[in-house]
């Protein structure tokens, strides 16, 4: 597992609570399946609002579909996000389905997916205010997250 936290400058203080929180986060997030369903990983970014990194993460999940791998990076990030007590956070993805999902755009028709759907909802619980934008996979922040979630499929290849 690819984990790194920085803490390079102090963060806003949250002057209601008197403790230090990052009150609006940019997250990029990407699953990727070898096969649909594949092995698969996940892999995001998280990134305080004048584009300072605080975390980066990967992981190997196991057999899944390129959508389910997709929302589980996401829900992986926004677990993350709730952790650094986030008042904001709008999230990025490269996957129009699962963005147009989360907008109400699309049904969620498929049962596994409706689940994780779900999720996505009761962590949106935990912020003030989601916002989800599908970008482009030219994106340089996905095209980092792209390249960890394969650098994490080809680790998970190897001790097989």
């Amino acid at each position: 597992m690819i984990f790194q936290l920085l803490f390079n400058r102090r963060p806003k203080k949250h002057e209601s609570e008197g403790t230090d929180i990052y009150k609006r986060l940019m997250i990029f997030s990407d699953g990727g399946a070898r096969g649909n369903p594949g092995p698969s990983a996940i892999a995001f970014l998280i990134l305080s609002e004048n584009g300072q990194t605080l975390m980066t993460k990967s992981r190997y999940i196991g057999l899944r579909t390129n959508n389910q791998a997709e929302y589980e990076a996401l829900i992986a990030a926004l677990e993350s996000a709730a952790a650094l007590n986030a008042e904001e956070v709008t999230c990025h993805l490269d996957s129009e389905l699962v963005t147009k999902q989360l907008t109400g755009e699309y049904a969620v028709k498929n049962r596994e997916l409706r689940e994780m759907w779900n999720k996505v909802q009761e962590l949106k619980k935990h912020f003030k205010k989601v916002s989800f934008i599908n970008v482009s996979r030219t994106n340089n922040q996905i095209q980092k997250v792209d390249k960890l979630v394969n650098e994490t499929l080809d680790a998970a290849s190897n001790k097989t």
